[in-house]
């Protein structure tokens, strides 16, 4: 175990701890677990409360984003070697990659290495980390979670747009959870860090998206980006 003092607070830092709270989360909740995704979620919360809880938040959020960003990277290179179409992967923008992919590429994010799902895993951890991001500063790289999390929040919505991903409330649910707690770790963080591009432009849109029910076609409500976005990152 490790033990820092920030000002007058001490954080613990136990390893083990943190990789067994993974190994149970990982093993016990996903896609291959009955369960809606949104219960699935709650139940996944508990195991991420104090220091080490909030520690394994951040690496569900690292470790999403880059699998993510792994896997388009090798859609990319084998579209390269079918088509030698070479297509560049910024996973500081992946706007222009899906815009110019088009119905190419396929979104990963339900079938990404390690297991992780969006709608469970990452919902969890963002709700946990936005909860508790006074906190959350303290005991994590809260400017890394926070690159993640854009990036993330990007490529969701990317693949609504371009990606042919059905918008479903567990997916809308996943967005706005997304955009709450980057604005809550950006209020928590001593100094706000720029938006990245990706947010700037949705920001200046201001499409409004029909939401479905997860299990059919009925229109349960509705969704806009860039509006959720101005009100909150702005505020």
């Amino acid at each position: 175990m490790r033990l820092f003092g920030l000002g007058k607070r001490k954080v613990q830092h136990d390893p083990g701890q943190q990789a067994q709270i993974l190994a149970q989360v990982r093993q016990g909740f996903g896609a291959h677990v009955q369960g809606r995704f949104p219960d699935q979620a709650a139940a996944v919360g508990p195991f991420l409360q104090g220091d080490d809880g909030l520690m394994a938040a951040a690496t569900i959020m690292r470790e999403f984003a880059d699998t993510a960003n792994d896997a388009l990277a090798a859609q990319c290179a084998d579209i390269y070697r079918r088509s030698g179409h070479r297509l560049i992967v910024d996973r500081r923008n992946y706007r222009p990659l899906w815009k110019e992919a088009g119905h190419a590429m396929q979104w990963p994010l339900f079938a990404l290495a390690g297991g992780l799902h969006p709608y469970i895993h990452v919902q969890a951890a963002a709700t946990v980390i936005g909860r508790n991001a006074h906190r959350f500063v303290d005991v994590a790289d809260s400017y890394a979670t926070l690159t993640h999390l854009f990036e993330s929040l990007d490529l969701l919505i990317c693949g609504w747009e371009f990606g042919r991903v059905r918008v479903d409330a567990d997916s809308a649910m996943l967005a706005d959870r997304l955009i709450q707690t980057a604005t809550d770790i950006r209020n928590a963080m001593p100094q706000e860090p720029p938006l990245p591009k990706p947010v700037r432009e949705l920001m200046r849109r201001n499409n409004t998206i029909d939401v479905l029910l997860p299990t059919g076609q009925q229109i349960v409500g509705q969704f806009n980006p860039g509006k959720t976005m101005r009100e909150k990152l702005l505020a």
